[in-house]
């Protein structure tokens, strides 16, 4: 099995890349999805949540108030880093159960907006970055998501630089131009990865 973290910037195009990795046969594991099923309404994870920020991250109806709770930890580091605390290892844990589901001839792709941001490089066999230029990024935020530029350029000041998203990629895909470009990358970067997976496996069966 070839384990395999894919990021990318806001806008970069990474859940299009995601999408297509699944399409070829890969075993994709979204760390954003995870990460809202483990504060679902009832977890142990929501309970955590409450007792560190409140009841005022409730709606009404007592699920997770997700603005709310944002508008809190963003741009106070202290809040996120409490926030995090409580749900990263709920989604490490999450992940490694599904990755053991995986057989051992598959890529499992984990797909990790943070990983530059949160040091995760290293859990990983290999690192793909879904690379694309700050201002290809504002644009689509700006054109595509219908956020405002202050807001695009606030939320993209949030994560890695392109530079440090870059210096652990061991692959890159490169999403700067138009959507029928990508393709053709993203395949041969499959098939890249279903050799790297074939020699883990050939390994794994000699030792």
């Amino acid at each position: 099995m070839l384990s395999v973290g894919l990021t990318g910037g806001i806008g970069s195009g990474k859940s299009t890349v995601s999408e297509l990795f699944a399409s070829y046969g890969a075993l994709v594991i979204d760390a954003d999805r995870i990460a809202r099923e483990v504060v679902e309404f009832g977890t142990p994870g929501l309970a955590a949540v409450v007792a560190e920020f409140g009841d005022d991250v409730l709606r009404a109806d007592g699920t997770l108030d997700r603005p709310k709770l944002g508008a809190i930890v963003f741009g106070d580091r202290a809040r996120l880093q409490a926030l995090n605390a409580i749900v990263h290892p709920l989604v490490g844990r999450r992940s490694a159960e599904l990755e053991a589901q995986a057989g051992p001839d598959d890529v499992v792709i984990h797909d990790v907006p943070l990983l530059a941001e949160n040091g995760l490089a290293p859990l990983y066999d290999v690192v793909v970055v879904v690379d694309a230029a700050p201002q290809t990024q504002l644009d689509r935020l700006v054109r595509l998501r219908g956020m405002d530029t202050d807001e695009a350029r606030s939320r993209m000041a949030a994560q890695a630089t392109r530079e440090q998203r870059l210096a652990v990629a061991d692959l890159v895909i490169d999403n700067d131009g138009p959507l029928d470009a990508l393709e053709p990358q993203v395949r041969k970067v499959w098939e890249q990865l279903r050799e790297r997976g074939a020699d883990v496996s050939r390994r794994s069966r000699r030792s």
